[in-house]
């Protein structure tokens, strides 16, 4: 069996580097010793792809299942027969949720902690995923910045995004199973101690900015507030910070949730995507 390699690829940090295998059975044949070495990489690469792998949908889940439990999504399908795999299926149907850069599911208490993407068949052209460093995206920011957004919270919810194109009945219910949570807006890996900016399309306004430290007038929390919640969920999309993935069937991504977010970039229709995702529970955000 052969060891992920490292052709170099590197960006603004060793957390965002391309390790990549062309075994078709590494996903499948993992060893313990393997799969340590997985998840070690994970938190000093961020993400990994692998080429070529040959595996069933019950190959995909029992891999993922070894990082943690899975979840279901509540707007996209979960492939029959098969819990915690959903499907990302793009047809001529223009739908697009994917092409902005978020971190999946931040609108849970607990996010998940990483996911399994798995490419069955994609366009010729087009279609790519970027990924970026929320921690080189933190650390990079101004320092008076960094002392602005110490110990701020913001809340995050589904209802302005996958919620938009619903009734209002719809909507109600879908608030009503997921209620807005609040996050902190820099919070900790949990296993590296790094510091991650934690804010993105899913988030929707601070809840412990207006104090006399920052409001001297009503201009200074809005549009103040939203000014700088802006600000920070720009900072995504600074190429320093990103990598670029360019999918074949059978390709493989694994990442951590938590220290990036992902843009699915839709340049391809109306060609066909699909897609399947394992995404893997995580815990509450510190």
């Amino acid at each position: 069996m052969k060891e992920p390699v490292d052709p170099g690829i590197i960006k603004s940090s060793s957390r965002l580097r391309n390790a990549s295998t062309n075994d078709a059975s590494f996903l499948t044949d993992s060893t313990p010793n393997v799969l340590a070495g997985i998840d070690e990489s994970g938190c000093t690469r961020a993400v990994l792809f692998f080429r070529d792998q040959e595996i069933t949908r019950a190959d995909h889940v029992a891999f993922a299942s070894r990082f943690g439990d899975l979840e279901d999504h509540p707007v996209a399908n979960t492939v029959p027969g098969y819990p915690g795999l959903i499907e990302i299926y793009k047809s001529e149907k223009r739908d697009h949720f994917e092409n902005t850069y978020h971190s999946d599911a931040s609108w849970r208490p607990n996010p998940p902690k990483g996911a399994v993407l798995r490419c069955i068949s994609c366009p010729e052209v087009g279609g790519d995923t970027i990924w970026v460093n929320m921690v080189e995206a933190y650390k990079n920011l101004p320092d008076d910045i960094k002392a602005k957004i110490e110990g701020l919270r913001a809340k995050h919810g589904i209802e302005h995004s996958f919620g938009a194109v619903m009734t209002a009945e719809e909507r109600e219910e879908l608030v009503r199973k997921y209620p807005l949570v609040d996050h902190p807006v820099v919070r900790t890996h949990p296993e590296t101690g790094e510091k991650i900016l934690y804010v993105g399309p899913f988030s929707t306004h601070f809840i412990n900015y207006h104090t006399p430290k920052n409001v001297r007038f009503g201009q200074d929390k809005t549009p103040g507030a939203s000014l700088l919640l802006n600000y920070l969920i720009s900072q995504a999309a600074i190429p320093e910070y990103q990598v670029r993935f360019r999918w074949e069937p059978g390709s493989v991504a694994i990442w951590d949730n938590m220290a990036t977010q992902h843009y699915a970039v839709s340049d391809y229709w109306p060609a066909p995507r699909r897609m399947e995702r394992a995404t893997i529970m995580g815990d509450r955000p510190f």
